[in-house]
């Protein structure tokens, strides 16, 4: 502990002073506010579309799958769907909390961090209407539901989008990098 009081030190940092009430209260504050967020609430009801389509129509679904054994199969669709689920309202959530924060601190000399969350928000956005077109592919009975939720992602990306209009361009270190020889 002395060590890392010593480092913090070195840093101009009291760790002391980090978990004062106040702190606390203000977190509070910027959870809240985030969590009532417009973009939030649209992304968390994203994960309970895809939940209730699921738990209506999986066991069913997966007996079409069987069937499907070319391109991408409804299985890795339905993995991406399942990764992606939950994850997309968290970075969403995580983009919108960082703006609260970054419009209270006013440093432009870092990329934004909402950005970077937003971006990577918008890729598992991408990635699930692709793995809901190739349900769609499989879905023998046309279910409208499908399209209804991939409808509502498109929303959900452009409001994104429309939020956060450097997301897309943010560079994510080790993941975007540009090749200098390349």
């Amino acid at each position: 502990m002395e060590l890392l009081k010593e480092s913090a030190k070195k840093w101009g940092i009291d760790i002391e002073t980090l978990d004062s009430a106040e702190d606390e209260e203000n977190i509070r504050a910027k959870d809240v506010a985030a969590e009532s967020h417009l973009l939030c609430r649209v992304a968390k009801r994203y994960n309970q579309l895809a939940e209730d389509w699921f738990g209506r129509k999986e066991t069913p679904f997966f007996e079409v799958a069987a069937a499907a054994r070319e391109g991408v199969s409804i299985e890795e669709a339905t993995e991406v769907i399942r990764w992606y689920q939950y994850f997309i309202g968290a970075k969403v959530m995580r983009a919108v909390r960082g703006i609260i924060e970054e419009k209270e601190e006013r440093c432009d000399e870092f990329p934004s961090d909402s950005d970077g969350s937003a971006k990577i928000a918008l890729i598992a956005i991408d990635r699930s209407i692709a793995a809901w077109a190739v349900i769609q592919h499989y879905i023998l009975d046309g279910d409208k539901e499908v399209i209804d939720i991939i409808a509502f992602l498109d929303g959900l990306r452009q409001a994104v989008e429309k939020a956060f209009p450097k997301a897309r361009s943010f560079i994510r270190p080790g993941f975007d990098e540009i090749d200098p020889n390349g």
